[in-house]
């Protein structure tokens, strides 16, 4: 009689990883040979605000150029919270189903964000306000998150090395995105006091209240 062993079914491998790696890096080559120029302008971002001026108009939102760097900010983002997760023991670097799970996260999260800030800006009447504030914001994400993807394989490969660096981005990326919000606000502040209580409930509802709930609930859960 032959007996049968069963076997766990293995998640864990790095193959996924450089797979996603190479896809990422061919996206962004594959958009610079397309949008040379754009691309070059988009680059020098954090130098010069020409991009921002010249791209102002908000249907560049959902151009090719846009969607083909927010996948690859997407992807840049997913692979950092999991690195985060496996540093604080919430899951494995290289487990490629939760991935799986946090970029389809991501993905549902901003497209129901970007629903109802469409609903809220009619309502208020401010669509123009918030579709060139988002726009710049958006921008100036989507540039963090291809900063942070070289970052994302540095910390994949060699973290046994570099044990505090997750944590230390993790506090780079929020106090950067805290100084890159008050830019935008900044730029467009006339607009803004013009309407500045339609745009406080549009920050408590959807700027604040979203990512608090999800720290209390994250926290709660690791108590």
């Amino acid at each position: 009689m032959t007996e049968h062993v069963l076997h766990p079914r293995i998640t864990d491998t790095n193959d996924w990883i450089t797979i996603v790696f190479i896809l990422s890096f061919g996206i962004i080559a594959l958009t610079k040979s397309i949008y040379e120029n754009r691309f070059e302008d988009f680059t020098k971002l954090i130098f010069s605000d020409k991009y921002v001026r010249i791209y102002r108009d908000s249907s560049h939102l959902m151009g090719m150029f846009s969607i083909s760097l927010f996948v690859v900010q997407i992807i840049s983002f997913s692979l950092f919270i999991q690195i985060l997760l496996n540093h604080f023991g919430y899951g494995s670097k290289t487990d490629w189903i939760l991935f799986i799970q946090i970029f389809t996260f991501i993905i549902y999260f901003i497209l129901s964000k970007f629903l109802i800030e469409k609903i809220i800006a009619t309502t208020f009447k401010i669509e123009e306000l918030l579709e060139q504030f988002n726009l710049q914001k958006v921008t100036y994400r989507t540039y963090v998150g291809l900063l942070l993807l070289p970052i994302d394989i540095i910390l994949f490969y060699y973290e046994s090395i570099l044990k505090n660096i997750p944590l230390l981005v993790l506090y780079s990326i929020l106090v950067l995105n805290v100084l890159l919000y008050a830019y935008s606000i900044k730029n467009y502040r006339k607009e803004i006091f013009s309407k500045l209580f339609y745009f406080i409930l549009y920050l408590c509802t959807l700027e604040i209240a979203p990512y608090y709930f999800m720290y209390y609930w994250f926290t709660k859960g690791s108590v």
